[in-house]
């Protein structure tokens, strides 16, 4: 070694020597840098990191739901965590005393912090047997903060912010504030987070109507929802909510009858099954909500949407659908639809888009109701509407003749009956009762294509914007139309003109239960309620379709007044029947989702017509009949012997001719 080095280690032992001798400076040199790296790494590890407090003003994700009138809850959207919020004052008093008893005693003496509860809990653990479930020392307030703020890791870091935290947020709310975000904010068990979605999950009750044994199962699952969740271990849970109630009973919360009774009680854990009522009405809301409210966010908004759906009659839709497409698969028909809608409010009641949503031989999802379809001879009434509106009376007469329309650029049309003959001189009301295409064609070459449009649109059909595209094969219906749409025009029929929109959201409340939105229901007069009535009257009369549906068809409801249109397009790939009555409308659809061709199908006989008459029948069962008003300026008077309904003067013009022998009807 040489002597530079020599002379440098005696150098330093001299400082040490030096420094040696006076110790408190040593110390405190010792104190002040240890201080001084606590403060920096306390400083930039801690403090540096701690997130906004003021953020646990903002509310978390929160549930949507979609219900029917009744509130019974169709579907729940949600991301990662379903959970609806309850307010404090809301909250059961047993569920708060609960929560209490085992998590945190003295919540309401602390500031956040109990350092005697992390004691005691340090202790307890020490003497613990080893297997046992260690016990935590986090107040409330800290396990909100863990929850809301941080993540689940284990370490001093995480647990000096959790206690920094705790302390903060004890300044800025009150006790009930931060009870109420507990209880709507801890974990339940997998996405169940908060006590509401806990109880309707757990018990399927509402947390209101939960008993002292099934809170106390409730407030024992936070602190380890796997390990108490009966998804895990039935006994484990039981001992978890026995420890519950010994707490609460041991805090004089609860006396020992009511201990007792509690721990014999069977919980009764319902089997998780997630599922959805209404599926093809439910996405349609969704899209509603979307368009109309600019809703976007349904997964996390936390909004309850009580909508017009009667469950009870949808459950009964979707099962006469089902059961009659099942009976006709021999016929090639593999798919069926319906809408059932209150005219008067424009509510949607049922909407089956399906046989079955889950169908696993179709395209189940295909929602039918909101879908293009051919309207076949459904789409008569409008023609014969715009008819009336240019003058003509539903007594005047009409050729059912062969007629060829030559169309220049364009094949000759020569539209042909749907039984292949001819009636010769009819009725314009005898012509629209009994479906007859040819008189049809000839009514909308003298109405005007475009005026039918123009009728059309106003009444609600959404789907003739290309007005070029169509020709006389309108009347027959060939242009498509949404099965949703024609609903809402002819509910201006059965409202005699006024059109009531439909709209199938009744209320929208936010998450708090304040009522963001409620329905008004608001008429627009369209059409005049004379020429209304008189369509109504026409398509309501048994004995004016009895040509060719006969007198005793499956469009007969008996003791009741309905108006029905059936139709049936030319390439049997759509099949409709549509009727209303003064209150209520029902649309029904058969074919294929790929529009391949049905084998056979007769309207009035087969196909849609048997679906509509249950459904309308079931609609009107137990309800008196009901008809239409007589609206002012339409008379009842005689003209060629028979007596009916004429806009005031026209029965004067009629010209009587003799009556027509009328062909079988098949």
């Amino acid at each position: 070694m040489g002597r530079p080095q020599l002379w440098l280690i005696k150098k330093l032992l001299g400082i040490v020597v030096s420094v040696w001798s006076n110790k408190k400076w040593v110390i405190l040199t010792i104190m002040v840098a240890v201080t001084t790296w606590a403060i920096t790494w306390g400083y930039s590890q801690i403090w540096m990191e701690l997130p906004d407090i003021n953020k646990i003003y903002q509310p978390p994700s929160l549930t949507s739901k979609i219900t029917d009138r009744n509130g019974k809850v169709l579907y729940k959207y949600y991301q990662g965590q379903n959970r609806s919020w309850i307010k404090y004052d809301q909250i059961p008093d047993l569920l708060i005393k609960a929560s209490l008893a085992i998590e945190d005693k003295e919540f309401f003496s602390h500031r956040g912090v109990s350092f005697k509860g992390t004691v005691n809990a340090f202790w307890d653990n020490l003497r613990q047997r080893k297997g046992k479930t260690m016990r935590g020392g986090s107040t409330i307030t800290q396990q909100l903060i863990k929850n809301v703020f941080l993540s689940p890791e284990k370490s001093v870091k995480r647990k000096v912010k959790e206690l920094a935290l705790a302390l903060m947020l004890e300044r800025k709310m009150s006790k009930t504030e931060i009870l109420e975000r507990y209880i709507n904010q801890v974990p339940f068990g997998g996405e169940i987070y908060g006590a509401v979605e806990a109880a309707e999950r757990y018990f399927g009750k509402n947390v209101s109507e939960l008993n002292l044994a099934q809170i106390a199962f409730l407030a024992g699952l936070p602190a380890s929802p796997t390990t108490y969740g009966v998804s895990s271990d039935y006994v484990m849970a039981k001992a978890r909510q026995k420890t519950v109630l010994e707490e609460m009973r041991q805090a004089k919360m609860i006396n020992e009858i009511d201990y007792q009774e509690a721990v014999r009680e069977d919980l009764k854990i319902l089997s998780q099954k997630p599922q959805i009522s209404a599926p093809h009405f439910v996405f349609y809301v969704k899209d509603y909500l979307a368009s109309n409210f600019g809703i976007n966010n349904l997964a996390t908004s936390g909004v309850t949407v009580k909508t017009s759906l009667d469950l009870e009659v949808q459950e009964k839709a979707q099962m006469m659908v089902a059961e009659e497409i099942e009976l006709v698969r021999k016929l090639n028909i593999n798919n069926g639809a319906a809408l059932v809608i209150d005219v008067k409010s424009g509510d949607i009641l049922a909407m089956v888009g399906s046989k079955d949503y889950f169908a696993p031989d179709i395209d189940g999802k295909y929602n039918v109701v909101t879908a293009l379809r051919q309207p076949g001879s459904s789409i008569k009434p409008i023609n014969y509407l715009l008819a009336l509106k240019r003058g003509r009376s539903m007594n005047d007469y009409i050729e059912d003749t062969p007629v060829t329309y030559e169309i220049r650029g364009q094949k000759p049309y020569s539209p042909k009956n749907y039984n292949g003959k001819f009636m010769g001189k009819v009725t314009i009301k005898t012509a629209l009762a009994s479906s007859l295409n040819i008189p049809s064609v000839k009514l909308l070459a003298e109405n005007g294509v475009q005026s039918m449009i123009d009728l059309a649109t106003d009444m609600g059909i959404t789907t003739w914007e290309d007005r070029n595209r169509f020709g006389l094969s309108l009347a027959l219906g060939g242009g498509e139309v949404k099965m949703i749409d024609l609903a809402q025009a002819y509910s201006v029929f059965a409202n005699l003109g006024d059109k009531v929109a439909i709209n199938p959201v009744l209320e929208i409340r936010n998450y708090l239960g304040e009522m963001v939105y409620s329905k008004t229901a608001e008429k627009q007069r369209v059409v005049e309620p004379g020429y209304s009535f008189l369509i109504n009257q026409a398509l309501s009369d048994n004995n004016a379709r009895s040509p060719v549906f006969g007198l005793n068809s499956k469009l007969v409801i008996k003791g009741k007044t309905v108006a029905v249109k059936t139709g049936t397009t030319n390439n049997l790939r759509d099949n409709w029947c549509i009727g209303w009555t003064p209150n209520t409308l029902v649309a029904v659809w058969v074919g294929n989702n790929g529009n391949q061709p049905m084998s056979w199908v007769a309207s009035g006989v087969s196909g849609a017509t048997p679906i509509w008459q249950n459904i309308m029948s079931e609609m009107l069962r137990d309800k008196s009949n009901e008809e239409w008003r007589v609206p002012e300026g339409i008379y009842r008077a005689k003209a060629c012997g028979r007596e009916d309904y004429f806009v005031g003067g026209q029965e004067s013009r009629i010209r009587c001719i003799e009556s027509t022998p009328t062909p079988s009807p098949f």
